[in-house]
């Protein structure tokens, strides 16, 4: 069963416990730091849990808030195995009533009493009925009104035009039986993001200092005067808190805005005779819904007509066990469950809360969380800069803490803070106090809480962004490993191509016809190929509201359809003259669909055309690809309408004609039949059921060549993936010479001395070799052409051993494993299915190629703003420990106090955050090569820039502390103005370094960092913002930030000592920094060192 599991394409593929699937392959090294998780996809527990408990957290509620909420996935999975079990009794249930009747599954006779359902209004069954009918499986209820047809009739529905749809009717239905929603828990509310801000440990003691310090103030000085100590720290601590709180509730709205767009699938439904296309939570009790493979299941209802229809309930019951349906035997659908083959339509009789789906989806979270690499990556940087910082406060608390009770510490206008049995213990608490705040706040600036969390903001950023360029991402990790994408297995129809098509070339009856000629075809040949498109298909055609003809469908079936009726061909006219006994849905692996018929003589069912048998004629028509179903046939029908066989000469013909179209970069598809005895054709249904449709001794009927033209701009993206180290790999199943062409075309390859293999291969040639030559070949493999979908899950797994980091694009059902092994799955929004969306990490929403190039420019726009983030804030932690242990040990007092240094960690955090985590993707990111996924965060290059702006920082702001008085001329003020003086400059010119230094931060490796500036307002904004805050505080709140206001001299002072940052920085970025990552150098020096970051 596990096993079954694992290979099935219609599920999630995720860990299941209930399951045992385990889908992560990354080595657990024992010597790897437990921040190295590389792949964070389906990562094991263990891993999770081990980097949470080595990371220094401040604040968990916070920092732990956008990852994986351990706790409530288990409860989840709990809660799934719960509703589950449920869902397994009922069947148990159900097999052992039947089993009970003596008449086995084929013929289900319930021995309840008839249930007489009370009507609803102007339906004939009520609500509660229904929802029990379809929780128990209640067969019997359904035979008493009517079987399906009968229920139909009684919710003012028909089978095959649905409900009349009107706005009237649907309010009618939602409010007799509920709407397709389900109660979802609440968004965190404002006031709960500033509780958690507020648990945050240091600020928790900061508070408490605050509490004491203003006590003691008070105590000692008056409360006119002794507040301001206590009353500052708290006001300082308090603008934190609520920076923080709207930070986090904004993120938190967006993430809400992504999980609804996630949910809105779009289903098509049949009203008023027409297929339309309405969101999920739109679809009423009534609905008619067509199914096809890779749908879900949007609502609880039964089958009304179905071809093959098979169900993959594991999603509700835990096994996985594909389960057929029918109108008859079995015709229960669980919302939620996934169409794993066939086709066929359902009626809609139980939605939202009154589903088990519905149920377990509003029991749930809907959303635990998820870490992506880089932020687990970050936590371990933000352990490192912590535990520094921590040591640092460490050491200034003791060193200050000895001076100050050694009597080393003087006040300002020179006495001795403290004479042991002279000072007033009040006073020596308050001076303790001070040193203690100091020292904590070193801690709050030292330990990076927000860095972690400024990958949430880049991805909630670049989320938002990314649905404006057309993708939908399901999964955080993967907007960020797209950056490091070396490789993108795309498809090649509506990706590359327009998914526009139109039969352009037809060949019938030995010769090449006009297309649209009716007089080309012979009447037989006309009559024939028209019951094999109509019938051989899962499209429609209907009459619009303006009167013309509307065709649905896959864009295959539309072009084949339309060339049908050019042909004048009256589908409804000739669906109605045959019966469908058997169907073959199109398959991926055999590149083929058929699908087994009667002539309806007398307008019968198949359910019993054994009546007539002696006078029946029964036709298998076949449709696929060109030269896969052309070597099934055996003769074909000739120009005067006879069938003759299918020699060596029309043979080359045929094939000569098939390579021509491809070569033209057209998709050739064969449409066939062959005649069955009646004697061949199954009697029982179950035989019917499990019937191998004859695939040898075709009759040709004709083959088409259907042009899809390359999207436009095609060429320039592929271009530019090559440019910027991306290789770009089309996976189709076409033609070889058909792949050949539209490569060629798109650019994929460049001429034709590269089309030859292995750059050019057959899917079945790679599926053929053997695990060491797929390997050899895999990175030069650009086309694989008639590649099943196992093909392409071979070649995922092929790159990612040769270390590849995999983005793979796929729309099918059989799509879903190799989505899910790749590192980076690309569903179509279009036309993929909702299997292949479901185990995709980014849906592209317009199918095109160009949005998935986007997406890799946002990839990498991601890790390059945590990047200038990290740079930022590296230069203001090593800047501000330095300043502080330096001038704690020397002078005995710290020039930055607790105030001003809550100050700075809100420009670097927060405010930071916001204006270098939102910068917008640059061309120049696109001439990169991808960034590895082991290759170190901070780079050589961070580090120079780093190491350049805190030295400068720290010489120029310990020259101030240390002689600013004299350099200043400030002798002639009195020596506690002038030391106030100084500290405000310092504290001035501190603050305005950061602020030059975050246009710095923008652009890492550019000496021109102004470089689209003016574009982002937002960073433009949040600069202004930090200017206006700081020159409030020097002129108007110098009583709590312990400043005074400042001359004009003093100021420009302020603003040169930041602007000499800029030119530093374009001198600095002339210095040559090796290729060797720094952290290298010190495995050498220290072979045991553990692998980080």
């Amino acid at each position: 069963m596990k096993e079954d599991i694992r290979n099935s394409p219609c599920r999630r593929h995720r860990i299941d416990v209930e399951a045992g699937v385990q889908g992560y392959e990354e080595d657990d090294d024992e010597t790897s730091s437990p921040f190295d998780i590389p792949r964070t996809k389906s990562a094991p527990v263990d891993r999770l849990r081990k980097w949470r408990k080595a990371a220094l957290v401040l604040n968990a509620t916070r920092r732990f808030r956008y990852t994986l909420d351990l706790k409530k996935e288990e409860e989840r999975r709990q809660l799934i195995a719960k509703i589950r079990t449920h869902a397994q009794v009922i069947r148990a249930a159900f097999l052992f009533q039947t089993a009970a009747s003596g008449q086995g599954l084929s013929a289900p006779i319930s021995t309840k009493l008839p249930k007489i359902s009370t009507p609803t209004g102007d339906f004939g069954v009520n609500c509660d009925d229904l929802v029990s009918m379809c929780k128990e499986h209640d067969l019997s209820f359904l035979q008493q009104n009517g079987g399906v047809k009968g229920l139909a009739e009684k919710l003012e529905s028909n089978a095959e035009n649905g409900i009349p749809g009107d706005e009237n009717d649907i309010m009618d239905r939602k409010s007799r039986f509920g709407s397709n929603t389900y109660p979802r828990k609440k968004g965190k509310s404002f006031l709960s993001f500033v509780w958690d801000a507020c648990r945050d440990t240091t600020l928790i003691i900061l508070m408490v200092a605050a509490v004491a310090s203003l006590a003691l103030g008070i105590k000692t000085e008056g409360i006119r005067e002794g507040w301001y100590d206590g009353g500052s720290i708290a006001l300082a601590v308090f603008i934190v808190i609520i920076f923080t709180a709207v930070s986090d509730y904004k993120q938190s709205l967006q993430f809400q805005n992504l999980n609804e767009e996630k949910q809105n699938i779009q289903m098509e439904v049949v009203r008023c005779g027409r297929r339309i296309k309405v969101s999920i939570f739109e679809i009423v009790v009534g609905d008619i819904v067509p199914l096809k493979i890779g749908d879900q299941v949007p609502t609880d209802g039964v089958v009304v007509s179905g071809h093959s229809l098979s169900i993959d309930e594991s999603s509700m019951t835990g096994e996985s066990k594909i389960v057929h349906k029918d109108p008859v035997r079995a015709p229960f659908l669980m919302s939620g469950c996934k169409v794993a083959d066939g086709y066929g339509s359902m009626l809609v009789t139980g939605v939202g809360i009154n589903t088990e789906w519905g149920l377990l989806m509003a029991s749930i979270s809907e959303d635990n969380g998820e870490e992506t690499p880089l932020q687990v990556r970050l936590n371990g940087v933000a352990t490192f800069i912590g535990s520094v910082g921590l040591g640092v406060a460490v050491i200034v608390l003791v060193v200050l803490v000895i001076r100050l009770f050694t009597g080393h510490t003087r006040n300002t206008d020179g006495t001795v803070q403290f004479v042991a049995g002279r000072t007033p213990v009040g006073d020596a608490v308050n001076n303790f106090i001070r040193i203690f705040t100091v020292a904590v706040t070193i801690v709050v600036v030292a330990v990076p809480e927000g860095l972690p969390l400024a990958v949430t903001l880049t991805l909630a950023y670049s989320m938002k962004k990314m649905m404006v360029d057309k993708a939908l991402v399901r999964r955080l990790s993967a907007c960020e490993t797209m950056g490091s994408a070396t490789t993108i297995c795309s498809d090649k129809t509506g990706t590359l191509t327009l998914n526009q098509m139109t039969v352009v070339e037809a060949h019938a009856c030995g010769q090449k016809v006009q297309l649209d000629t009716v007089s080309a075809f012979p009447q037989r040949v006309l009559s024939l190929l028209f019951e094999g498109i109509a019938q051989n298909t899962n499209g429609s055609v209907f009459l619009s509201e303006g009167g013309g003809l509307e065709i649905s469908g896959s864009p295959t079936e539309k072009a084949i359809l339309q060339w049908g009726i050019n042909l004048g061909m009256d589908f409804a006219d000739v669906r109605s003259k045959s019966v469908i006994l058997h169907a073959f849905p199109f398959n991926s692996e055999k590149k083929r669909g058929g699908v087994a018929i009667k002539k309806a003589s007398f307008g019968c069912s198949h359910f019993y055309y054994l009546c007539f048998r002696s006078n029946s004629e029964f036709y298998v028509h076949w449709k696929g690809a060109a030269e896969i179903v052309l070597a099934c046939c055996s003769s074909y029908i000739d120009s005067s309408g006879s069938v003759v066989p299918l020699d060596s000469h029309q043979l080359s013909y045929y094939k000569r004609a098939i390579e021509d179209m491809a070569s033209g970069s057209l998709r050739c598809v064969t449409i066939a039949y062959t005649m069955c005895k009646s004697e061949e054709v199954p009697i029982s249904e179950e035989e019917l059921e499990n019937w191998n449709l004859p695939e040898e001794d075709l009759i040709l009927l004709a083959i088409v060549g259907i042009k899809d033209p390359c999207r436009p701009g095609v060429r320039d993206a592929v271009q530019l993936c090559t440019s910027a180290g991306v290789k770009v790999r089309m996976i189709t199943g076409d033609n070889l010479q058909t792949a050949r062409a539209i490569a060629l075309e798109c650019g994929i390859l460049k001429s034709d001395v590269d089309a030859t293999e292995p750059n050019l291969i057959d899917g079945k040639a790679f599926r053929n070799f053997s695990e060491a030559r797929r390997l050899e070949v895999a990175d030069k493999i650009s086309v694989m052409g008639r590649s099943s979908p196992n093909d392409k899950l071979l070649l995922v797994k092929a790159l990612r051993k040769k270390g590849h980091v995999v983005a793979v694009t796929g729309d099918g059902t059989n799509d879903a494993p190799a989505l899910h092994e790749a590192d980076i799955g690309l569903a179509m929004g279009i036309q993929g299915t909702e299997v292949a969306k479901e185990s995709a990490d980014i849906i592209v929403l317009d199918d095109n190629f160009s949005s998935v190039v986007k997406v890799v420019r946002w990839g990498r726009s991601v890790y390059a703003n945590i990047q200038k983030f990290v740079q930022f804030q590296l230069t203001v932690n090593v800047a501000a420990l330095v300043i502080n242990i330096v001038a704690a040990i020397s002078a005995g007092s710290v020039p930055l106090n607790a105030v001003q240094l809550l100050w700075v960690n809100l420009i670097m955090d927060t405010l930071g955050a916001l204006a270098l985590a939102t910068e917008p993707p640059t061309d120049h990111l696109m001439q990169r090569p991808p960034v590895g996924r082991r290759e170190p965060l901070i780079t050589n290059i961070m580090w120079r820039n780093v190491l350049i702006q805190a030295i400068y920082q720290v010489a120029i702001l310990l020259v101030l502390n240390f002689a600013g008085i004299r350099i200043l001329n400030l002798q002639r003020y009195s020596a506690d103005r002038a030391i106030q003086i100084r500290n405000t400059l310092i504290f001035n010119a501190f603050v305005f370094c950061q602020v030059f230094n975050e246009f710095n931060a923008r652009k890492p490796d550019e000496i021109n960092v102004f470089k689209g500036v003016a574009k982002n307002h937002l960073f433009i904004g949040i600069i202004g913002l930090e200017v206006v805050l700081q020159v409030l505080i020097i002129f108007f709140l110098g009583r709590f930030t312990s400043t005074v206001p400042l001359s004009w001299q003093l100021w420009l002072a302020s603003l040169i000592i930041g602007a000499i940052s800029w030119p530093l920085a374009a001198i600095g970025k002339l210095i040559p920094v090796p290729n060797r990552p720094l952290g290298d150098f010190f495995r050498v020096c220290c072979p045991c060192r553990k692998r980080g970051m």
